[in-house]
């Protein structure tokens, strides 16, 4: 069955070209190429669920965002993880993430934004919230701006090595467009092939966007359907959070 933790992989969980900062990753699964501006932060308290049949997942949080140097931007997740199926509930401290994404090529220049964005995964809680080994995740992200509608994807791999689990591989892409100064709304999809033996590839659709309330406070959310297999992966998915950016 689908853990919260492949939701929150793709983020890397993730990804919006925004209206006031240039932000990245949530609401969306699939992640941009835009770093968090130099020595500034981002602040998302987040929720996320996911719902398979017979099993509801997700995770609530924070994640942090830091713009370390030029290009640079400095990620940490610490997330609380529950799980509810028909034998029970549990909830723990959940895979800690740590990431670095470093832009390598800009429109500018290239015509494209690229970046990488490796992140790692390592167990915290207990096994009935997430795995008990390390993962890494290893993709390529790319964007381009054309005015007030950006369009952005890309994937790659994840090192998922452990009891039942394999490595597997996700791509996304996600096209989103600016309505009103405030207002953002996007649209993505995301492929994931299985992460465990006897798994089976899962294709999810995204609608969602993000609402400045103010200079530092941002509300976002998403949610979307399961296309492919989605009584054995997962038939809803979906994540809110208030971003703080100063």
């Amino acid at each position: 069955m689908r853990s919260w933790l492949r939701r929150l992989a793709a983020a890397g969980v993730v990804f919006m070209a925004m209206t006031s900062a240039a932000f990245a990753g949530p609401p969306f699964l699939t992640d941009d190429p835009q770093p968090t501006d130099l020595h500034h932060y981002e602040i998302y308290s987040f929720a996320a669920f996911d719902q398979a049949r017979g099993q509801r997942s997700g995770a609530a949080g924070l994640d942090f965002n830091y713009g370390a140097a030029e290009n640079l931007q400095l990620t940490a997740v610490l997330p609380y993880a529950f799980t509810r199926t028909a034998e029970g509930r549990a909830g723990d401290l959940g895979p800690i993430e740590l990431a670095a994404k470093y832009k390598i090529l800009h429109q500018t220049g290239f015509g494209l934004d690229v970046a990488i964005f490796p992140r790692i995964f390592l167990p915290a809680g207990s096994a009935a919230v997430g795995p008990r080994h390390a993962a890494l995740l290893l993709p390529i992200w790319v964007g381009k701006d054309f005015g007030k509608t950006s369009v952005f994807g890309g994937g790659g791999c994840t090192i998922n090595r452990g009891g039942g689990s394999q490595d597997f591989c996700q791509w996304g892409l996600t096209a989103t467009h600016k309505i009103t100064d405030r207002l953002t709304l996007g649209a993505e999809v995301f492929h994931q092939t299985p992460d465990a033996r006897h798994g089976r590839a899962s294709t999810d659709l995204g609608f969602g966007g993000t609402y400045d309330l103010s200079e530092r406070l941002h509300l976002m959310a998403t949610l979307g359907p399961g296309v492919q297999n989605r009584s054995e992966t997962s038939s809803v998915h979906g994540y809110i959070a208030l971003l703080t950016t100063f």
